[in-house]
């Protein structure tokens, strides 16, 4: 696994891509300053206390979707020209938003994120390039809810959605995964893993005092084209059925 530290405006060297391209995830050290993750971070906490729209309601994690078109200080990373240049050096393709997310786990959640890919409950077709980046607004060690991943498997492209909650769901559809190595990667405040949408990948409960808080900014290949299946992004926008994504919730990087 490769781990890259910050540049200006991210000009990923080559080294770093062929690592992306072909694990499926990279780490990148200090994306944002500490002062900055912990500006967000509390941006992040706010929304946390005081939101009413939580997207998924459950034991596992607490996610807040498409935070930036309501706070000024998350649009800002959500928009941060550093994700979109290393999101799209690492894609190699044209890339546009699909969503940001909040992904918080409270002090002793007790639950893991199980292994699944992202893409398949996404309502996309033509979208392969399409990948995650994962900022840490806290430390994140393994105790606290860090990810898991398993490299290479972004090559799985045709699985059904698998179970978040489900320790064997993702094995029953691809026996092979269970057996290949493993990456656990921690990240300190401010730090970045970029994930291939296919890409297997988990996260430990968060057994600490504190929550666990992460924003996450997805891309998908600017071509992605819309299969009109059910997701909370998408639903009651009228977007025409095998046309891209053109809208302003979805916007070129």
């Amino acid at each position: 696994m490769t781990t890259t530290e910050p540049t200006t405006a991210l000009a990923l060297d080559e080294e770093t891509i062929s690592a992306y391209r072909r694990d499926g995830v990279v780490r990148i050290r200090n994306i944002v300053s500490a002062a900055e993750a912990a500006r967000f971070r509390d941006a992040a906490a706010e929304v946390y206390r005081t939101a009413s729209d939580e997207a998924n309601r459950s034991v596992i994690f607490k996610q807040y979707v498409n935070v930036w078109r309501h706070d000024d200080v998350l649009r800002e990373l959500t928009l941060d020209a550093r994700l979109a240049a290393a999101a799209t050096a690492l894609a190699g393709v044209p890339l546009r938003l699909w969503h940001d997310h909040l992904l918080i786990k409270p002090p002793h959640n007790g639950a893991a994120t199980e292994f699944h890919q992202d893409a398949p409950y996404w309502p996309h077709s033509g979208s392969r390039a399409s990948l995650s980046a994962w900022v840490a607004l806290v430390d994140v060690p393994a105790e606290r809810g860090c990810m898991t991943f398993i490299p290479g498997s972004h090559d799985q492209t045709n699985l059904r959605p698998q179970d978040l909650a489900d320790r064997d769901d993702l094995f029953r559809e691809a026996p092979d995964l269970r057996w290949e190595k493993r990456l656990t990667i921690p990240l300190r405040a401010g730090d970045c893993t970029f994930h291939n949408a296919y890409l297997a990948h988990s996260a430990t409960p968060n057994l600490t005092d504190d929550p666990r808080i992460a924003h996450v900014a997805i891309y998908v290949d600017a071509g992605t084209t819309y299969t009109g299946a059910p997701h909370v992004v998408t639903d009651g926008l009228g977007l025409p059925v095998g046309e891209p994504l053109d809208h302003e919730l979805f916007p070129l990087v």
